[in-house]
């Protein structure tokens, strides 16, 4: 496979075309931000450890019927993936109460909600990446009723999935973030990337201590340090489960 041209290059990721126009190919960076790239800086090793953590994960899926865009890890920084127009949400799931949901709601962090909450945003860095209600996304033309209907229901089996998969690793999956995107047949694929920027993590053995059992890009964004052990001991107890599974 002989890599082209860059296409895309986002936050995390750079997306290079390969000799097959079906295929292409992403570069993970250690590049890391927040707040809409307001704060920006350098996670060392972070993307050949969000590429093999999302990989593994990606794989767990795939196992369970839920089709991704992932096709193998040529690189620890690299994945093949399936060419896809994407959808421009981003789609997040919660489980407790945590960042924005708190500043919003007014809602006690670690409020553990009654069942998972599934929320839309318009992926646009301009605008800020807006909450989008069911009639607005509709509106702008961001996606058709079936697709919302599609997206909501495998964004609650991957919940599930992801959420028992955690469990088994000593971590609590606070909340995280999916991207969709419809190939060359019009058939919805999960995308982008499951990993600790994507994801709020928290660790079991740490009990209650809300800055010791961070485990994802909160650390970074809260300047709670040790960000790269964090990300280690993820990627660390993903492979130890898999492995055991």
């Amino acid at each position: 496979m002989s890599v082209q041209t860059k296409i895309y290059e986002g936050k995390a990721k750079i997306l290079y075309t390969t000799d097959d126009p079906e295929i292409l190919l992403a570069d993970f960076k250690d590049d890391a931000t927040a707040f809409n790239a307001q704060k920006r800086g350098s996670i060392e090793g972070k993307g050949n450890i969000n590429c093999s953590i999302s990989s593994k994960l990606f794989q767990q899926l795939e196992a369970q019927g839920i089709k991704t865009h992932y096709i193998d890890s040529p690189a620890p920084n690299q994945m093949r993936v399936k060419a896809l127009k994407i959808l421009p949400l981003e789609v997040v799931v919660r489980n407790i109460a945590a960042g924005s949901l708190c500043q919003q709601t007014g809602l006690a962090l670690g409020t553990v909600l009654k069942q998972p909450l599934v929320e839309f945003y318009y992926k646009n860095d301009q605008l800020g990446d807006p909450l989008l209600t069911r009639d607005r996304l509709f509106l702008m033309g961001l996606a058709t009723v079936e697709q919302v209907d599609m997206i909501t229901h495998l964004a609650l089996q991957i919940n599930k999935s992801l959420g028992e998969f955690f469990q088994q690793c000593d971590i609590t999956l606070v909340d995280f973030k999916l991207e969709f995107g419809l190939d060359s047949q019009q058939q919805l694929l999960l995308a982008d990337e499951i990993s600790p920027d994507t994801c709020r993590l928290w660790d079991n053995a740490q009990g209650s201590d809300p800055n010791l059992r961070v485990l994802d890009k909160d650390r970074f964004r809260r300047d709670l340090g040790n960000v790269e052990n964090a990300y280690q001991e993820v990627l660390q107890r993903v492979i130890k489960t898999v492995e055991s599974n």
